[in-house]
């Protein structure tokens, strides 16, 4: 567990606030062993039931994300916040590493469709996040989604209300058995904003944007089983600062911002490298190429600075230097400038200053004229012109007179 002294806060420059909020701190570590036992690598992701039972690998992962797909849909008819869908879609994967979606005849094990998974596995993240709805209302939800027929009028009498409630309620032993009632999960979304907030970013509504849609793309893939939430959260910043073309500074120390916030480059990398290569292999519905996508490939072992993501502090200091130079170089300027402004006929070019010094002393001489008819003026003690020094001082009747205040130019 981090200790107090490490809750101090950094200084900041990327902001202009003298101090910025203390990175993420790291999971419980009861937290990081039980995810541990739920990763698998490339090769045992190819060994699943559903594959040991003949299912092609391509097949089962498009019906992974249907079925992640018909828990957001669902999700959104209850109005469920996104924290529970993602909670919902690590259950479903995390069954299917278990139970295979083909029937086993030799065993006696019948097919688990993804759909029947997916009710129950909502069913149960709405527990665990706290966001309960009624079995009534996840049923609806579940027959009109499932039969493409949002106004679908369905009730008690329904049979089709009745076999999805009994799958239900039927199939949850099932799904705790299978994760091992496993229920405490940190999906990555609470970690993603952290770090946007640790890295002054926090208001930019693009960048947010961006690395929240890979998280929510990331949910109807494996990545879960592959990646800690933590890798996830930064693959997403990762990937959505690539894409909007933002760079992080690094710390006093020279650290990188991936290195501050506990994560590996290169796991990241693999990370954004196979949502790259999930939608390279999906075609879009539209015929469309795929243009501004945020999933670009970036070489896993290349050189830090190839993602650009990066910025070093020493560039930082000079630049910082050089406009320090500059701004004092234009306050300067803006002195000369107020300094000439002081004087009436003032300006940037000799011409100016010379047509608007015989202009202000001309109105000057004609109310030296007006002197002796004006008498209330001069009993005011308002006169034409003063003298200090030799330089002549035109009154303030002459500045209006001509249409202007007092110390304009």
């Amino acid at each position: 567990m981090p200790s107090a002294s490490s809750q101090l806060t950094a200084p900041s420059s990327t902001t202009g606030s003298p101090f910025r909020p203390a990175p993420p701190s790291l999971p419980n570590e009861l937290l990081l062993l039980a995810e541990s036992q739920w990763l698998f690598t490339p090769a045992e992701l190819l060994r699943t039931p559903s594959m040991l039972a003949g299912m092609p690998a391509q097949k089962e992962r498009e019906s992974r994300s249907k079925g992640c797909n018909f828990i957001i849909q669902v999700g959104i008819m209850l109005k469920l916040p996104q924290l529970t869908l993602c909670t919902a879609s690590v259950f479903l994967h995390r069954f299917f590493m278990r139970f295979s979606m083909v029937e086993d005849k030799a065993a006696g094990k019948p097919a688990l469709h993804y759909y029947s998974v997916a009710a129950t596995c909502l069913f149960l993240a709405t527990k665990v996040e706290e966001n309960c709805r009624k079995m009534k209302e996840l049923v609806v939800a579940c027959v009109r989604v499932a039969q493409k027929a949002p106004a679908k009028v369905v009730d008690e009498q329904d049979k089709e209300y009745w076999r999805w409630r009994d799958t239900i309620l039927q199939m949850e032993d099932l799904l705790l058995e299978a994760v091992c009632f496993d229920l405490s999960l940190e999906p990555p979304y609470k970690t993603l904003y952290e770090m946007l907030c640790f890295l002054g970013e926090g208001s930019n509504k693009r960048l947010r944007n961006a690395a929240w849609a890979f998280v929510n793309d990331s949910c109807l893939t494996m990545l879960c089983l592959q990646f800690p939430s933590r890798t996830i959260a930064a693959a997403a910043l990762y990937a959505a600062a690539r894409h909007c073309d933002v760079r992080f500074r690094d710390d006093e120390g020279g650290r990188p911002w991936w290195e501050v916030c506990g994560v590996e480059l290169r796991a990241v990398r693999q990370a954004c490298n196979y949502m790259a290569s999930v939608y390279e292999n999906t075609p879009l519905k539209n015929g469309g190429d795929g243009g501004g996508s945020i999933y670009e490939r970036t070489p896993e072992e290349g050189d830090e600075w190839v993602a650009k993501t990066r910025e070093r502090r020493e560039e930082d200091g000079q630049s910082g230097e050089r406009g320090s130079e500059a701004g004092s170089e234009l306050s300067r300027k803006r002195g000369r400038e107020d300094e000439a402004d002081d004087i009436p006929w003032g300006g940037d070019f000799g011409e100016e200053r010379e047509e608007k010094k015989a202009r202000l002393e001309g109105n000057g001489l004609e109310d030296r004229e007006n002197e002796n008819a004006e008498s209330n003026g001069m009993a005011n003690g308002v006169e034409g012109n003063s003298y200090t020094n030799g330089t002549a001082i035109p009154a303030i009747s002459a500045s209006l007179a001509d249409g202007k205040e007092e110390g304009e130019v």
